[in-house]
């Protein structure tokens, strides 16, 4: 074994000897890269929590934390962000090395955002059937995106092309759930909570959240136990994705076959920020009934929203619906992950879901008809 090998640490990249962290230029350079980004965060508010409206008579509120507000318009730029300070300060991005990173486009989207910000290279290994919208955001922000026929194969791309770059492998699927800080600094479960102060039920239930990477999960989670609320975390599940027989089974090698139809959410693998042990429920939800909720929900408040936030409300209601035939009352809070213009040729498209197979009507059925009488029947 070489002596790079031996003081390399497990899942971490490798040191490089490109660049003297003691150099003054080269920490000129980090002290204003990181105060770029943290700059970022300063002129960013804090994204809404809109209402999803529900017969008063329940006694129950719904809510979706909408992280469409940031400034790359998905959940992941807080991801991204909190990956890049830790990238940063590890000493793992360096001045005119390209940045890496497997995604099926919107961690991609931030990625490249924060990238150009800081002046280095993106470059995006990312599924050919990724939207053609997340692409074009993806090269707006000056990213470049390097494609793959199987989405199982991103991982390995993604670390050999770093290799051959000499750039960071960014791996958000490793370094998710430890590059953000769970217990507050503003971070997404701490603002739920604040936000929810003067609400009726300001301790909600349920939070439920979806797992691409599983950090989100994992963040909501481990704020929720640290600070000792009584809330329950639920994850939903898209179909062609493993988490949910991995959690169910405790089974951390179980894997799929194929990718996820819903962007953003779902893995062929047990990803390293996905902390089975903190969440307390899962829910396996099928690609139809998200499309189904995803357009029901524009209906409720003339929001579209992406695939996997149709996953996690499709969850919710049904939590909501649970709710109500045990009377109880309560708040549930889920996520408007991005908004629905990346995915008008997807499931805002009739033309797509037939190609799909996916029928939507008897869901769509389902939420009308328990948002009407207060049953739920699937």
């Amino acid at each position: 074994m070489n002596s790079t090998a031996q003081q390399q640490a497990p899942g971490r990249p490798a040191a490089t000897a490109d660049v003297d962290r003691s150099d003054p230029h080269y920490r000129g350079w980090l002290k204003e890269a990181v105060r770029k980004v943290q700059a970022d965060a300063n002129r960013s508010a804090d994204t809404h929590l809109l209402r999803f409206p529900l017969p008063e008579e329940w006694g129950i509120d719904l809510y979706l934390k909408d992280e469409s507000t940031h400034p790359t318009g998905s959940l992941k730029h807080r991801l991204a962000r909190s990956l890049f300070l830790y990238g940063l300060c590890n000493g793992w991005i360096r001045p005119g090395k390209p940045v890496i990173e497997a995604s099926s486009g919107s961690t991609a989207v931030s990625e490249a955002y924060f990238a150009k910000l800081i002046g280095v290279p993106f470059v995006a290994v990312m599924p050919r059937t990724t939207s053609a919208e997340k692409i074009r955001l993806i090269e707006f922000h000056g990213g470049r995106c390097h494609f793959v026929d199987d989405s199982r194969k991103m991982y390995e791309e993604s670390a050999a092309l770093a290799e051959r770059t000499g750039g960071h492998y960014m791996d958000q699927f490793t370094y998710a759930e430890r590059a953000t800080d769970w217990r507050g600094n503003n971070n997404i479960a701490e603002s739920i909570y604040q936000q929810l102060r003067l609400e009726r039920y300001p301790e909600p239930a349920w939070i439920v959240a979806t797992a691409g990477t599983g950090g989100t999960s994992a963040t909501i989670a481990r704020y929720v136990h640290y600070m000792q609320h009584d809330t329950r975390i639920c994850v939903p599940d898209p179909e062609n994705s493993c988490f949910f027989d991995g959690w169910t089974h405790g089974d951390p090698g179980a894997s799929s076959d194929c990718g996820s139809r819903i962007e953003g959410i779902g893995r062929p693998r047990m990803e390293p920020s996905f902390v089975p042990g903190a969440i307390d429920r899962m829910m396996k939800v099928p690609d139809a009934a998200s499309v189904a909720a995803v357009r029901a929900l524009e209906g409720a408040i003339g929001r579209k929203a992406g695939g996997s936030t149709g996953t996690g409300l499709w969850s919710a209601l049904k939590i909501v619906s649970e709710m109500v035939a045990a009377a109880e009352k309560g708040s549930v809070v889920t996520l408007l992950c991005d908004p629905g213009d990346r995915y008008l040729d997807k499931y805002y498209s009739d033309a797509w879901l037939a190609e799909q197979g996916l029928d939507i009507r008897p869901y769509a059925s389902v939420i009308d008809q328990f948002l009407a009488q207060g049953v739920w029947r699937c």
